[in-house]
C-alpha cells in the first residue's frame, strides 16, 4: 500500500517516531494478562485525548464510502445508507493507546467486524488486512484480530453520531490491540494474501500491539 503522509510535516509525529526509535518493547508476566483489567504501562483517563497525523478530515455521513476488496465475487463500495442497512451492534470496550492511556466502558455502535467479514467473505488465501484512512494513514492486522468478538466498524460513541476528531463518520474500533490499530476516518478495508505493515508498523512500533505483553515498539 502506498504511505500519502508526510510524518516530517508534523512535530506530535516526528517525536512520536523518535521515541520508538529509541525503545524496545518489554513484555509483561503472564500472570498479569488474565487478571489486570489495565494493561501495565498504562494510566487511566475520563478523557477521550485526540491524536493524529496533523490532518482532521471532515467527510459528512452522506458523503462517505467504503471500499472493501479482496473479497469473494469482487471489489464492493458501501455508501452510507448501505452501512446502515447491516445488521448493527452495540459494544462497551476498553480502549489503551500506545502513549500510556487507557479509558474504560467506552460505549460504541456500529458493525461487528465478524458480521462484516460473514457478509463480504474474503477470499480464502486472505489471511491479513489493511485499514486504510481518508488521511492516508494505513494499519496491518491479521484477520484474526480484525474479526476478533469485541472488534466492530463504529459509527457512534455513548449515544451520539462519532466525533470528527474521534474518526467520524467511521473508525475502526479493535479494543484487545493498542488504539494504534483502530483506524479513523475509514474509506478502505483490504484483505491480503500477506502481512502488509502500515504508518507506524513502518515507523518503529510494533506490528501487532498486544497492549497487555506491552507490545508498543519492534
Amino acid at each position: 500500500m502506498n504511505n500519502e503522509i508526510d510524518p516530517s510535516k508534523n512535530k506530535l509525529t516526528r517525536s512520536k517516531i523518535a521515541r520508538a526509535k529509541a525503545h524496545h518493547t518489554t513484555v509483561a508476566t503472564p500472570d498479569l494478562w488474565s487478571v489486570e483489567r489495565l494493561p501495565p504501562g498504562q494510566h487511566l483517563t475520563e478523557k477521550w485525548p485526540v491524536l493524529d497525523l496533523g490532518i482532521v478530515p471532515e467527510i459528512a455521513p452522506r458523503d462517505w464510502t467504503l471500499s472493501i476488496d479482496g473479497i469473494v465475487g469482487g471489489p464492493v463500495v458501501l455508501a452510507w445508507h448501505d452501512f446502515l442497512d447491516l445488521p448493527q451492534v452495540e459494544l462497551r470496550s476498553d480502549i489503551h493507546c500506545v502513549t500510556a492511556w487507557s479509558r474504560y466502558d467506552n460505549e460504541w455502535a456500529g458493525i461487528a467486524t465478524s458480521t462484516l467479514v460473514v457478509e463480504f467473505p474474503p477470499l480464502p488465501d486472505r489471511a491479513h488486512v489493511v485499514l486504510t484512512s481518508h488521511d492516508g494513514y494505513t494499519t496491518n492486522l491479521t484477520l484474526a484480530d480484525f474479526s476478533n468478538s469485541g472488534a466492530l466498524l463504529a459509527h457512534s460513541w455513548s449515544g451520539e453520531l462519532l466525533a470528527r476528531e474521534h474518526g467520524g463518520p467511521v473508525r475502526v474500533v479493535v479494543p484487545h490491540l493498542y488504539l494504534w490499530k483502530s483506524a479513523k476516518w475509514l474509506r478502505r478495508i483490504s484483505y491480503v494474501s500477506s502481512d502488509e505493515p502500515g504508518f507506524w508498523e513502518t515507523r518503529g512500533y510494533h506490528n501487532r500491539g498486544d497492549p497487555w505483553r506491552e507490545e508498543r515498539y519492534s
